[in-house]
């Protein structure tokens, strides 16, 4: 019985091309997108669980009142490794102390290659569970050893084997290399760690380092804490436990900051990273809801096309039902006939759909910034599939199931089935759009806002500017020499050394003082060490005061200030030039304001400018910035560049960042969510018009007699076409005016997280229902049209 269903089915979809194209177009196209967001999803819920220990580790962060307001971050002062290690031992079975994910120069045999990486005490192999493909991981307990990742040790030592063999790292740091590990999959927070090297030879060749940790320095937070909890460890029980132990420790000049230490779990690193106020709210899960949530509403779409052809073709089906019934056929075996045409239907479309996601998967990777992968070979994958397979045909096919199998035999076999399946059908329609017409104004909101960032002002001229990072002091040694060749060479007008890139803020401190400061506040400035050029080579832009100068030496102990930072000081009574010539004290000495310049972003375009303190600094060579010459050929002047670079610094490569390339990177994340809600609103309409032009064919066909009569009795092509077009029209104009409040609330509330935000305007809902509107009109007129214009004998033939 349930072989002559499917055949029957078949016959029926045969039988009806454009209704099973527009039927298994849209459910493969709707398929599609929640299988590639499903792919996404799971990425992003299965992020760090490569690594075996992933519920037993957490980082240490740290959380400090500073302005009135709870501030979390990883940064912690190293005299809490010893303290963890020390004093909860039997609580963590591992504590790792680690430096921050910075690129490093690596140079075996005359070559070099720059590579992020990391210094970490011993047991972080072990903690992270990487896979050593050669020698040991236990190799981290001897200072001048490292470890490379598999990839690295490929482009650095080709096909031999790395292990024991000697390398450098920044030139003077001699390692052997003890052990190689698989690369980390890219789903991990550490898929960028190309290499690991001991904390103790961070610390042995690192001045800072050392002092901080032999002189026990709790105010300094510098480092990251990660840990391995022990199998029998309460990480919240645990958390109180070790909550006060700097508050203890550091003595009290750092209780006024209220600092308290907790335990992040792994397992919220990704999806729950944001902080507010000192409470964790959430993070990348709202992407993974509104992935979520769209995948859903794209599927039901497609859904909905189906159960709306299905009745609309009732009068076509009724006769068929009314001869069944009337033979002795059970309405549950109608039932069963119509859930296998449409489980037919889905199995037909989830073959095109997995073919299209096959397709569009590498495309897919690329927006959305992962390396994600059909798991054919995984049963979980086939057996979801599977499900979702019935589930989709239940769901598509259950309501014009129980629908033509309520026919009363009689009137099914005379045609009079009044119109009950119409305003069902109006209701579906009005869901479908509104759906689509929610997610076109969420698009543009996004990229509205996107645009709103990027015209912001920020401070510099970043076009032209090139930075490069060195890790070596060999370009600081002959900087005037270096800057000499090249202004020789006409590529570069300005050169400037920083302590870091104009686009980043690597350094944050507290103990400033000032003229009328609040006792009672404890504020944290933006500190960034620069040479005396890099104001000319960046391009600040002064509100007041000057720039540094070489000329005067009392420019050691001057600042250049930011406006925000000159705001929150209020040193600004009348005017800002009234800040210029007033001290500020920063842990006792003395500095004095020389200049304030507009606030320069070097953040979150979204956020608000941080209070920032530029001084020189002697030894502020781990960035170079270069203003290239704009009369000169680029890619003449990166050769130059290269060339004078090698010169003075032979044995590391020569790696450069654009400014405005580096800036435009602050945008990835909205731009990706952009460009994924666009293009998944672009199928969601798609869709919903193939719905609406299977519609208005069956419509047509339906009143084909109606228009032939029409048009004998007078009626202009014209006037038909309104007439079997205004339905349509105001179905979807019900839809704009529903999803407008809808579409309003969201955006609003997505909006409340940009401290800079615009606004949503009325003219996006005009105009995405403008869109809408036309959109459905050109749908729809392609057939109403045609039957307008159709010969009126034609029409009026009996069959």
């Amino acid at each position: 019985m349930i072989r002559n269903y499917f055949k029957i089915a078949w016959r029926n979809l045969s039988g009806n091309k454009t209704y099973s194209l527009v039927n298994i177009g849209g459910l493969s196209l709707g398929i599609t997108v929640a299988i590639l967001i499903g792919l996404w999803i799971y990425d992003e819920l299965t992020y760090n669980k490569c690594h075996q220990n992933y519920h037993r580790i957490a980082r240490v962060l740290q959380q400090q009142t500073l302005d009135g307001e709870v501030n979390t971050g990883a940064n912690v002062p190293a005299p809490l490794f010893t303290e963890l290690q020390t004093n909860f031992g039997g609580d963590f079975e591992r504590v790792v102390i680690t430096s921050w994910l910075q690129r490093h120069t690596l140079a075996y045999a005359g070559t070099s290659f720059t590579r992020p990486g990391n210094f970490m005490s011993p047991g972080a192999a072990e903690m992270l569970s990487l896979k050593m493909v050669r020698g040991s991981a236990s190799g981290l307990k001897d200072p001048a050893t490292i470890l490379l990742s598999e990839s690295t040790a490929k482009a650095i030592f080709k096909d031999s084997d790395p292990v024991d063999k000697m390398m450098k790292i920044n030139k003077d740091l001699n390692v052997k290399v003890t052990g190689v590990y698989q690369d980390i999959p890219y789903n991990s927070e550490f898929h960028e760690l190309a290499f690991i090297a001991p904390f103790d030879l961070f610390m042995a060749s690192t001045n800072w380092v050392k002092e901080a940790v032999a002189n026990s320095e709790w105010q300094s937070s510098s480092f990251q804490i990660l840990t391995q909890l022990s199998e029998k460890a309460d990480l919240k029980t645990l958390s109180d436990r070790i909550r006060n132990i700097k508050a203890k420790k550091a003595g009290n000049s750092e209780l006024k900051f209220k600092p308290q230490i907790l335990l992040h779990p792994m397992s919220r690193w990704h999806l729950h990273s944001e902080w507010v106020n000192g409470n964790n709210t959430g993070g990348r899960i709202g992407f993974v809801w509104l992935f979520g949530t769209i995948g859903v509403f794209v599927l039901l779409l497609a859904c909905i096309n189906f159960m709306n052809l299905s009745t609309a073709r009732a009068g076509q089906r009724a006769r068929e039902v009314g001869v069944r019934k009337a033979i002795g056929s059970l309405r549950q075996q109608l039932i069963g006939q119509f859930l296998s045409e449409s489980f037919l239907v889905v199995l037909f479309a989830l073959l095109f759909a997995l073919v299209l996601t096959r397709l569009a998967l590498p495309a897919f990777n690329e927006i959305a910034d992962k390396q994600m992968v059909i798991p054919w070979k995984d049963p979980i994958f086939f057996a979801s599939v599977t499900l979702f397979t019935l589930l989709t045909g239940l769901i598509a096919g259950s309501y014009p199931a129980f629908y033509l199998s309520s026919f009363e035999p009689i009137k099914a076999l005379k045609g009079k089935l009044g119109r009950s399946g119409h305003i069902p059908r109006k209701v579906l329609v009005v869901v479908q759009f509104t759906v689509s017409v929610v997610l076109m104004i969420g698009t543009i909101v996004v990229y509205k806002q996107i645009l709103y960032a990027k015209n912001r002002p920020i401070g510099y001229a970043r076009q032209g500017l090139l930075t490069m990072l060195v890790n070596t002091a060999d370009i600081h040694l002959h900087f005037d020499a270096a800057l000499d060749d090249l202004v020789k060479t006409g590529s570069v007008t300005s050169l400037a050394e920083s302590q870091a890139p104009p686009t980043e803020v690597f350094s944050a401190n507290v103990g400033f003082d000032w003229k009328g400061k609040d006792p009672a506040l404890n504020s944290e400035f933006a500190t960034i060490g620069v040479s005396h050029t890099f104001g000319k080579t960046v391009g600040w832009e002064f509100l007041a005061g000057r720039d540094f100068t070489r000329t005067l030496s009392t420019d050691s102990s001057g600042i250049v200030v930011n406006e925000a930072a000159i705001k929150f000081m209020g040193l600004a009574r009348h005017d800002l030039n009234d800040a210029i010539g007033e001290v500020v004290t920063w842990d006792g000495r003395r500095f004095r304001i020389i200049g304030v310049i507009k606030d320069m972003i070097m953040e979150s375009p979204y956020d608000p400018v941080k209070k920032s303190i530029f001084f020189i600094h002697p030894k502020a060579g781990r960035f170079i910035t270069a203003r290239l010459n704009p009369e000169t050929n680029a890619s003449f002047a990166l050769k130059s560049i290269e060339a004078v670079f090698k010169k003075y610094s032979p044995d590391s490569p020569f790696n450069f960042q654009f400014a405005d390339q580096e800036y435009a990177l602050k945008f990835a994340a909205e731009e990706r969510v952009g460009t994924l809600a666009s293009i998944f609103t672009v199928l969601a309409i798609i869709i919903s018009c193939l719905g609406l032009f299977g519609m208005a064919s069956f419509i047509v066909q339906q009143r084909t007699k109606e228009i032939g009569i029409r048009k004998v009795m007078g009626a202009s092509p014209a006037s038909l076409w309104q007439l079997l077009t205004v339905d349509f029209v105001i179905l979807v104009a019900v839809s704009c005016t529903l999803a407008t409040p809808i579409a309003w609330y969201m955006m609003d509330r997505w909006l409340e997280k940009y401290a800079f935000h615009t606004e949503v305007s009325w003219l996006i809902f005009a105009g995405a229902a403008s869109v809408m509107l036309a959109i459905t009109i050109l749908t729809v007129s392609y057939k109403t049209i045609r039957a307008a214009l159709q010969n009126p004998v034609t029409s009026l033939r009996m069959e």
